[in-house]
């Protein structure tokens, strides 16, 4: 169900958040300049949005105009994106497995071993109450990203639009999403337009809507036959018992002078996931870094990439079959800016911002055909897929966003597409911006089918649900 909530209650609830906060406290004061991790390019889905354009760690503002520019003499008029939440602190669940390897490692203090040591005297700030929230870091993502954005196609981005309320901003109602959502307005607000009396003068409405950003929460057909089924993700659990991943757990055992019966791969992945946090959230080198040399954080993204693929991916139909909605709700704004723009020269809603989750992006990039490799990534082909596109660190980082620009040029409309704010070619098309209808033509089937209810439909017999079988 769609939730509307009024503009100037959502800001003080952000004002009151931004400051109030005390695991953010924590983190601003604690976030600093320190080294890089040899392994930060392996965080798969935590991966922070700098370690795949590191130009922005010299300026976080810079925009590549030139890689966006088109062939073509066009006029940008309209953006749409679907955008993942910023760098958040780790989930309850995760913060539990986090604890569960931090007292296997230091319940033995001071035992002269370095590594142990560095690891005994780090100190546990994790805590249950985090769970996913965003952090300040993940503020900046947003603010800044719509910054860059607006610098890039400054036409469609213009004050009196957000004045007249023509822009347009949908959240998943998760509070890392709304929270991501209302920097994204400040990044706009504050830092772009700096508007001073804004408040009391825009009275829009941002829009909670789960059916659009959380579609794989509504689809029964997702969540019976993969969300909630032990062998969806057999793939997973057979890689765990591999000797790639047998590797890692027998080194990470011996660094923390544990018996290797102490340790599991879901522990061994928690610390991947101390080093991943410590870094994302506080810019800090932490000792649980040193655990790991790169072939081992190559075997846990693998790991992670597997997970993400069988789960969100190519792995199951259903996965990319569940965001029809996603997918028709954007073409369906882009129909209507070709229709405006074609009839009158102007589109009444030049810009608009979805703000969800790496699950929200991975299903419609699945569904439009990208990323995908010749051969399905499985537990026993680590060796083969070392060159493999599907990796999430490279495709849904905190604070990655898949954008749709229409531009109106001699005789056509033409879409161009950007990934983490650079060029991303539709498949099977050379054309950095091909023509709209062509772009339709390639996604007809889709456009024409792709129905949510009737994909998302559990199959029965009788009253009984079909047995599903999963093949590769």
């Amino acid at each position: 169900m769609a939730v509307v909530l009024n503009r100037h209650v959502v800001l003080l609830t952000f004002a009151f958040t931004r400051f109030c906060s005390a695991g953010n406290i924590v983190a601003n004061r604690e976030h600093q300049t320190g080294d890089i991790p040899a392994i930060a390019k392996y965080f798969g889905t935590k991966t922070r949005y700098e370690e795949i354009n590191p130009y922005l760690l010299n300026d976080i503002l810079f925009v590549n105009k030139t890689s966006l520019q088109l062939q073509q003499e066009c006029t940008p008029v309209h953006i749409s994106a679907v955008i993942r939440h910023g760098t958040r602190y780790p989930t309850a669940k995760n913060v539990k497995m986090m604890k569960d390897i931090y007292k296997i490692a230091t319940k033995t203090k001071h035992r002269g071993l370095g590594l142990v040591d560095d690891i005994s005297h780090w100190d546990m700030w994790y805590n249950d109450t985090m769970d996913g929230q965003l952090v300040k870091k993940g503020r900046d993502d947003h603010i800044n990203l719509a910054f860059r954005l607006a610098t890039a196609y400054p036409s469609l981005f213009t004050e009196d639009s957000f004045r007249d309320c023509r822009m347009k901003f949908i959240t998943s109602s998760k509070h890392r999403c709304v929270d991501s959502t209302l920097s994204f307005i400040e990044g706009l607000v504050m830092k772009y337009w700096k508007m001073q009396d804004w408040r009391k003068d825009v009275h829009c409405q941002l829009e909670v809507n789960d059916d659009l950003m959380r579609f794989f929460d509504k689809c029964e057909r997702f969540v019976v036959d993969v969300e909630e089924n032990k062998t969806a993700l057999q793939q997973v659990d057979l890689f765990k018992t591999k000797p790639e991943m047998q590797g890692v757990l027998g080194k990470v055992a011996s660094l923390l002078d544990i018996a290797a019966s102490d340790i599991t791969a879901d522990l061994v992945e928690a610390a991947f996931y101390m080093c991943s946090y410590d870094f994302s959230i506080r810019n800090l080198n932490s000792p649980w870094c040193q655990l790991f040399d790169q072939e081992d954080a190559k075997v846990i993204e693998y790991a992670n990439d597997l997970k993400q693929y069988w789960k969100r991916g190519y792995g199951h139909e259903i996965n990319s079959k569940s965001s029809c909605t996603l997918f028709h709700d954007l073409f369906r704004r882009l129909d209507k800016a070709v229709e405006e723009s074609e009839r009158s020269g102007m589109v009444s809603e030049p810009a608009a911002f979805q703000i969800g989750h790496a699950e929200t992006l991975l299903p419609l990039l699945s569904l439009m055909g990208f990323f995908k490799d010749e051969t399905p990534l499985t537990a026993d082909n680590f060796a083969q897929q070392g060159e493999r596109v599907f990796r999430t660190g490279h495709i849904v980082p905190y604070a990655s966003n898949l954008v749709f620009i229409l531009h109106r040029c001699e005789g056509s409309h033409r879409l161009q597409l950007l990934l983490n704010e650079k060029p991303l070619p539709f498949p099977h098309m050379d054309d950095p911006a091909p023509e709209y209808q062509h772009v339709k033509n390639l996604y007809s089937n889709l456009l024409e089918g792709c129905d949510f209810k009737k994909e998302c439909k559990l199959p029965s017999a009788n009253g009984t649900v079909n047995p599903i079988i999963h093949e590769l």
